[in-house]
C-alpha cells in the first residue's frame, strides 16, 4: 500500500475504532471522526486498503468530514494528492502488458484494461458508499472546477469525477416529478437559488410560475438527492407560439383555462448542480416532459421553447471586428453600429434597421457557424438538437432585460418538439451534426457571402 509505513500511530487506532464501531454508521449520519488535513491521502489509502463494508463505510464517511472540514488550501492539497498519488499503478500496468505479449487471450486483456484504470476511480467509488457520499463528492468536483484554470493537472482528476457521474448519474436513474405550489418550500427555496435562465425575484414572482392552472413545472431527481432537482423545467400553457418572454412572466396577466391551451412552451431549463456541469444526463429528457403533458392535456398539439441565445452577443463583436466575416459585409457592419447606442431598442426606426440584418447574422450563427469540435456554437442549441428539437424561429427583442440585451441584443428564438419527429431529428444531430430548421430560418440566412465555418470568439 502506497504511503502507509509513514502513516502515524494515530491512524491505526482510528482504522480500529472504526471497524468495531463501523457497522453502526452503516445508513447514518452521525459519530464522524475528523482527521488533520494532511492526513487525508494516507486515510484514502487505509480506505482503499480495507475489504469489510463497515469499516469501509465509516473511514469513507471520515475523509468526506474531514475534507469538509478543511480550509480551502488544504482540500486543494487533496485533490492534488488524487492527482499525483492515486493514478494508475505502473506496476500493475506493466506486468499486464507483458502478460498481453504473452498471452492474447480476452482475459489478459482484461486485466490491462483492470490495472490501467487510475485507483482514485475505485476510492471515489468507496466515498461514494458513505451517507450522503454522492452530494458530498458533486460538492467536491464543483470546487475542483473552480481550481482547473489554475491547476490545469488537475484535469485528470475531473476526467475521473465525469466518467463515473455520467453512468450514476445517467437518465435511467432520474425521476421526473412535478413541482407545484404545494411542493416542499424546502424544495421551492431551491428552484428560487438555482434558477438560471430568468432570474426569479421573490415569492410572488414564484407563486406565478407555479400556481396558475396555465403553468407547469417538473424537476428531474436522483435517488441520492432526493430534495435536490438536477434539472427543472417551467412551462407556460398558451395558446399559440410566444416570441417574447415579457408578456410570460407578466404578473398581471390574466390566466387561461389549462383545456384552452394548445401550446406548452418550455421557457426555462435550470441545470442545477455546478458539480455535474458537462455531464450528460442523456437525450429526450424533454420528450420525457412532453410525453406526461401530453397525457394530462390531449388538447396540447404543440410544444415548444422559448430560448435564449447566451453566446450570441459576444459572437456577433467578434464578427463585426472580423475583417473577412462570412456573414457580414461592410453594409451590414455599418448597420450593426447602431447597437452601441444603449437605447437603440426604444427607437423603432433604429430597431427596423437592425432587425434584418441582426436575424440574417443569427441565422448564420446557428446554421454554419462551429467551435473547435465543429459543434454548433451556441450551448443551448445544443442541448435541444441533441434532445431531438428543430429550431422553429428566431425572434427579434424576444428579451428586452438588461440580461437579454447584453447576451443577445434581445434575441431569442423557438425550438419545436414534433413527437413525431425527435429520434428522426436526434439522429440527424448525432450522426452527422445537421442542425435541423425551419424554412423560415433557413431563408434568413444570407446566400451572396463566401461560406466558410467559425470558431466562436475567444
Amino acid at each position: 500500500m502506497v504511503g502507509l509505513e509513514a502513516a502515524p500511530a494515530f491512524l491505526s487506532d482510528l482504522i480500529d475504532t472504526l471497524t468495531e464501531r463501523g457497522r453502526s454508521l452503516l445508513g447514518q449520519k452521525g459519530g464522524r471522526e475528523i482527521v488533520a488535513k494532511d492526513a487525508l491521502p494516507t486515510v484514502g489509502e487505509l480506505l482503499l486498503s480495507r475489504r469489510g463494508e463497515a469499516s469501509g463505510v465509516a473511514l469513507a464517511q471520515t475523509l468526506l468530514a474531514s475534507y469538509g472540514a478543511s480550509a480551502s488550501a488544504d482540500r486543494l492539497a487533496f485533490l492534488q494528492a488524487l492527482a499525483d498519488r492515486f493514478g494508475p499503478d505502473r506496476r500493475k500496468i506493466e506486468l499486464a502488458i507483458e502478460a498481453v505479449r504473452q498471452d492474447q487471450g480476452a482475459d489478459a486483456l482484461e486485466s490491462l484494461h483492470a490495472a490501467a484504470e487510475p485507483r482514485r476511480q475505485e476510492l471515489i467509488r468507496r466515498l461514494n458508499l458513505a451517507p450522503g457520499g454522492t452530494a458530498a463528492l458533486v460538492r467536491m468536483r464543483e470546487e475542483l472546477l473552480g481550481y482547473l484554470p489554475s491547476h490545469p493537472e488537475l484535469k485528470r482528476v475531473d476526467a475521473d469525477f465525469i466518467h463515473l457521474f455520467s453512468s450514476w448519474f445517467n437518465r435511467g436513474f432520474l425521476v421526473l416529478r412535478p413541482i407545484d405550489w404545494t411542493t416542499p418550500a424546502n424544495i421551492l427555496e431551491k428552484i428560487i437559488r438555482y434558477e438560471a435562465v430568468h432570474a426569479i425575484q421573490n415569492w410572488d414572482d414564484l407563486r406565478n410560475r407555479l400556481q396558475p392552472e396555465d403553468r407547469r413545472c417538473y424537476g428531474f431527481f436522483h435517488p441520492q438527492l432526493v430534495d435536490e432537482p438536477l434539472i427543472f423545467v417551467e412551462v407556460a400553457l398558451t395558446k399559440d407560439i410566444p416570441g417574447a418572454i415579457g408578456p410570460l412572466l407578466d404578473l398581471s396577466r390574466t390566466p387561461i383555462a389549462a383545456t384552452e391551451a394548445t401550446t406548452a412552451v418550455f421557457y426555462s431549463i435550470s441545470n442545477t448542480q455546478k458539480g455535474l456541469g458537462g455531464v450528460s444526463f442523456g437525450n429526450f429528457l424533454i420528450k420525457q416532459v412532453v410525453e406526461n403533458l401530453k397525457r394530462e392535456l390531449p388538447n396540447l398539439k404543440t410544444f415548444v421553447t422559448l430560448s435564449p441565445v447566451p453566446g450570441f452577443a459576444r459572437w456577433l463583436e467578434h464578427e463585426r471586428k472580423t475583417e473577412e466575416s462570412a456573414c457580414l459585409d461592410a453594409e451590414a457592419k455599418e448597420v450593426l453600429m447602431t447597437l452601441d447606442d444603449p437605447g437603440w431598442k426604444d427607437d423603432p426606426e433604429k430597431g427596423e434597421s437592425v432587425r434584418a440584418v441582426l436575424l440574417s447574422a443569427a441565422a448564420y450563427y446557428f446554421l454554419k457557424a462551429r467551435d473547435a469540435k465543429g459543434r454548433p456554437v451556441d450551448p443551448v442549441a445544443r442541448f435541444h438538437l441533441g434532445n431531438g428539437a428543430r429550431l422553429e424561429r428566431l425572434n427579434f427583442l424576444g428579451d428586452v432585460s438588461s440580461k437579454g440585451l447584453k447576451q443577445s441584443h434581445g434575441l431569442m428564438v423557438n425550438y419545436l418538439y414534433a413527437l413525431d419527429e425527435i429520434e428522426k431529428n436526434h439522429e440527424a444531430f448525432a450522426e452527422k451534426g445537421v442542425v435541423v430548421a425551419s424554412p423560415v430560418v433557413r431563408k434568413a440566412l444570407r446566400t451572396d457571402l463566401p461560406s466558410r465555418d467559425l470558431v466562436p470568439a475567444p
